[in-house]
């Protein structure tokens, strides 16, 4: 399994919390059990592998952190989502958009272009071609503020 099927997980699971009570730590146990899993597998070929022990932390990493950052990472998209309501945005592109906000600013290991590029890559697989330019949008305006700060 790649980083990236690992993120799209992520993002699955992230978008799944939106519509249960679970905790991050519950919505992981229950997704990742293996029959649930392997039935995913059905559905959708980015399951087909299971994710090795490194690829769970980054998982778990990723969806703990987006469920503790919530509220911030919503500000970020609201922020730059420039004539967009929060609740306009579908539910899996927040999930996106809150992962790659997440990893731009608490992921060491991952460069801002590639979670851009991995946010607009995992939205043109679920979403309109509309929705992937303004992903895009967000996430570069973002990341040229960002930069602005750091210069």
């Amino acid at each position: 399994m790649t980083r990236s099927n690992a993120r799209e997980l992520a993002a699955h699971l992230i978008y799944e919390l939106d519509y249960t009570d679970e905790t991050p730590e519950q919505a992981i146990e229950s997704r990742m059990e293996r029959g649930y899993y392997d039935a995913l597998a059905e559905e959708n070929a980015v399951y087909a592998e299971r994710p090795n022990k490194k690829q769970m932390d980054y998982i778990r990493a990723c969806v703990i952190g987006v469920s503790e950052h919530a509220q911030e990472l919503d500000g970020v998209i609201s922020q730059y989502a420039i004539g967009w309501n929060l609740h306009r945005i579908s539910r899996f592109t927040k999930a996106a958009l809150r992962l790659a906000i997440f990893e731009i600013l608490y992921v060491d290991d991952v460069p801002t272009g590639v979670a851009i590029n991995e946010c607009v890559e995992l939205t043109r697989k679920y979403e309109e071609e509309e929705t992937v330019a303004f992903v895009n949008g967000v996430l570069g305006s973002f990341a040229r503020a960002g930069k602005e700060k750091e210069d």
